[in-house]
């Protein structure tokens, strides 16, 4: 299921016709309360209200290991879940290739598993709409190499669907161990949301933006406009684009951890 990249290389990923399919195909399970209750096949999901959880593996090919998923609790917009991993490189795999993106998912990834009109999107950048979002969150001890971040997608319309691929990226890293980097190269910094962020941008095949905060954080309570709106102000993002979708999860390169979400919630306009 080629529809993430690898971090610390420009070399370009492709999104082939059969990972469409996988992922179009991916089944959505109801959810399963507690850790007891993981769910460990690649590309599992797990409906929490207007999000799922996502098991998505889509660099195992270059590892070896497993990864699991599984929910705690959900309230109104706010949920509560968990994922554990044990990765290390096989023959093909490098310590920059990243082998999953375990992460809940609000609204569109290559397609819509949860019905859209629950998910609020998309939204246009140039209509300014605020997205808040709150994350509370536990890193296990000596986790590896990984980062802790939001993914962003972005269209130019507001009816993208399965087979269209993203015009633009933008990610938000939290935490990040093990010396994980950005994709790209440092463009600036700024100060948003009470912390200071570097900005590193790239390309393959489409746009990607990575906000990397300079201090880890195990909580923040962000809206996410400012960061669209960043790239705005300094032309690096037009405003007639669509945020699709919205994410948050691990990105593992190698190593055993987990990640335990406390409270996570987001809401637009």
């Amino acid at each position: 299921m080629q529809h993430r990249r690898p971090r610390l290389t420009k070399k370009t990923k492709t999104l082939t016709a059969a990972a469409v399919a996988l992922a179009a195909a991916a089944g959505v399970t109801v959810a399963q309360a507690g850790e007891s209750s993981k769910k460990c096949t690649a590309f599992d999901t797990i409906t929490l209200g207007k999000y799922y959880v996502n098991n998505n593996l889509w660099g195992q090919d270059k590892a070896t290991g497993s990864q699991c998923v599984w929910d705690n609790s959900a309230s109104g917009s706010t949920i509560s879940w968990g994922t554990d991993y044990t990765w290390a490189n096989n023959s093909k795999g490098k310590d920059y290739d990243v082998k999953s993106y375990a992460s809940t998912v609000l609204g569109w990834h290559w397609g819509w598993k949860v019905d859209k009109a629950k998910t609020g999107l998309p939204i246009r950048v140039g209509d300014r709409k605020p997205v808040k979002t709150s994350w509370e969150f536990s890193v296990g001890s000596h986790p590896g190499v990984m980062n802790v971040a939001y993914d962003l997608w972005l269209h130019t319309k507001n009816t993208a669907d399965w087979q269209d691929q993203p015009t633009d990226e933008i990610m938000i890293w939290l935490n990040r161990q093990g010396g994980a980097g950005p994709l790209g190269t440092k463009y600036g910094s700024v100060s948003l949301d009470g912390a200071m962020w570097d900005i590193y941008q790239g390309d393959i095949g489409w746009k990607v933006f990575s906000f990397v905060r300079r201090a880890n954080t195990t909580k923040a309570t962000l809206d996410l406009n400012d960061f669209t709106q960043a790239l705005v102000r300094r032309k690096l993002l037009s405003n007639d684009k669509y945020v699709s979708g919205i994410e948050s999860g691990t990105e593992v390169f190698k190593g055993t951890g987990r990640l335990d979400t406390k409270a996570y919630s987001v809401g637009v306009g």
